[in-house]
């Protein structure tokens, strides 16, 4: 059986329905032999995303950049799960770690550059590979974007699964 792991921060109603919607979509009756396994970012466990076939991480987009649990959540695992350092200690280019599929959801309220380059930057060091557009929000969350979160999480669940 293979395994999606969603890695959330969710603490706004809005970051919550996007979240919502990525694992209704990673759920659907249609994707068969794929777990979904649901992690809140403040309680990392590198063992389970090692043994995961994909990723979906949800992250609001503060002050410029991913929400601190994020950070948490990666600062955790990085090591443990072959990313990379640099010589000068930051993250370095694609390092050992294995082409884990994996998507990105930010919520915004006006901006989301800064966080969706701050979590690519240490994801391309932990060598994963980009599956799918990232899902940049902003403002009030709708149906619509809902719906773009389904597909986001049923896209990966379905890559998960062929993995």
């Amino acid at each position: 059986m293979a395994t999606l792991l969603v890695v959330h921060h969710s603490p706004t109603g809005s970051v919550r329905r996007l979240t919502e919607g990525v694992l209704a979509g990673a759920g659907d009756e249609a994707i068969e032999g794929v777990t979904v396994v649901e992690r809140a970012a403040l309680d990392p466990d590198a063992d389970e995303l090692l043994a995961a076939d994909a990723v979906v991480l949800v992250t609001p987009a503060n002050f410029g950049y991913m929400s601190g649990a994020l950070k948490h959540y990666l600062d955790t695992v990085f090591l443990e799960v072959g990313g990379a350092l640099a010589d000068d200690g930051g993250a370095g280019d694609g390092g050992g770690g294995r082409r884990l599929p994996f998507g990105l959801v930010v919520h915004g309220r006006y901006d989301t550059t800064g966080a969706e380059r701050s979590v690519l930057a240490i994801v391309k060091a932990l060598g994963w590979r980009q599956s799918a557009d990232v899902l940049a929000v902003l403002g009030d969350v709708g149906e619509q974007e809902v719906s773009a979160a389904y597909e986001l999480g049923a896209t990966l669940a379905a890559l998960a699964g062929e993995g």
